[in-house]
């Protein structure tokens, strides 16, 4: 039986992008996931995608708690109104603390930060380090590259093409929160990281 997920980490943009509908998922998800009583763990931003995903849950009456570096609450991009936030010295930690807190996570469209925490979690995976889901949700193809890449490093032989199952892919955000939910704990692939 899956383990109950009552966290989920949420990796997205400090910027809003050019396409409204990427705001629009990200204030779905952040409404789905207040409404299932999970709470949000994300970068504690004010700005961008971070800021809209955070203020839908709170609007929901949701729990947001916020992970983020003293250099940024300087640069005043700390939101104000979570309900925990956690200040930490350096971008290291604030993944590190994300990471032990949740029991899921999902990647928004969004810049290198993105990147780098989507695919440090998915690392951890691999290695074994961790056995929950990880979830992107692919509004409007934005990670049609990135997968078509992840394909690619599997075709050529860079990656195992079971470790492929540690992504959960959706377009819409209540498929990919179902996903994450009915996937609570990975399976334990087989983890043999020999040529």
């Amino acid at each position: 039986m899956p383990a109950k997920i009552e966290s989920i980490s949420v990796f997205c943009g400090s910027r809003c992008g050019d396409n409204p509908i990427f705001s629009s998922a990200a204030s779905q998800l952040g409404t789905l996931i207040a409404n299932k009583k999970i709470k949000l763990i994300y970068g504690a931003g004010n700005i961008g995608l971070m800021g809209v995903i955070a203020d839908a849950c709170l609007a929901a009456s949701g729990h947001v708690i916020g992970v983020i570096p003293t250099k940024l609450v300087d640069k005043e991009v700390a939101h104000k109104g979570l309900t925990e936030i956690f200040i930490v010295d350096s971008m290291h930690e604030r993944k590190a603390l994300m990471a032990s807190k949740s029991d899921a996570f999902i990647a928004l469209p969004g810049g290198f930060g993105t990147c780098d925490e989507l695919f440090e979690i998915l690392t951890w995976a691999q290695l074994g380090i961790h056995h929950n889901p990880i979830g992107i949700l692919n509004t409007e193809g934005f990670f049609d590259p990135l997968l078509v890449w992840i394909d690619q490093m599997i075709g050529q032989g860079f990656v195992k093409p079971k470790f492929r199952e540690l992504l959960l892919v959706a377009s819409k955000p209540e498929d990919l929160l179902d996903l994450i939910l009915q996937g609570a704990k990975l399976k334990e692939l087989d983890i043999d990281l020999t040529p």
